[in-house]
């Protein structure tokens, strides 16, 4: 496989991550658990496939240097910037907010997820920009 596909590989991982977020969260409104459930370990699934592919990239190519210049520079790497610190805490709140529904603690399953769902489709979505602003 070549190295190259990899950014859209993740771009589309990245997608369909906050389109399933976003259906689960309408599916839990409605009260449909078991679509719900569908979607989120769906999610989950996606965003996993996603870090594996992202770092056989970056171990392999490294860093990939932005290079427009001006405000779009600064637009870029604040981005970047709240993309790479929120990233670091969606691994440990999605499995912890995962762990209490396999658990059935669906009071605090519930808490925490009213902030894992914000800051992972914040994650998902910009992850798609910054591909978008790298590569295209």
């Amino acid at each position: 496989m070549e190295l190259s596909i990899l950014p859209t590989l993740n771009a589309g991982l990245n997608s369909i991550s906050a389109l399933l977020l976003t259906t689960g969260y309408v599916f839990v409104r409605q009260g449909r658990i078991n679509q719900h459930r569908a979607c989120m370990v769906g999610a989950f699934s996606a965003s996993t496939l996603f870090l594996i592919s992202y770092l056989i990239y970056h171990f392999n190519v490294g860093s990939v240097a932005f290079t427009g210049q001006g405000a779009i520079r600064v637009i870029y790497f604040a981005i970047l910037i709240t993309h790479v610190l929120l990233a670091a805490l969606i691994l440990p709140l999605a499995m912890i907010t995962l762990i209490r529904a396999i658990r059935g603690q669906f009071n605090t399953h519930r808490k925490i997820a009213r902030l894992t769902l914000p800051v992972w489709l914040y994650v998902s979505v910009t992850g798609v920009v910054i591909y978008a602003m790298l590569y295209l």
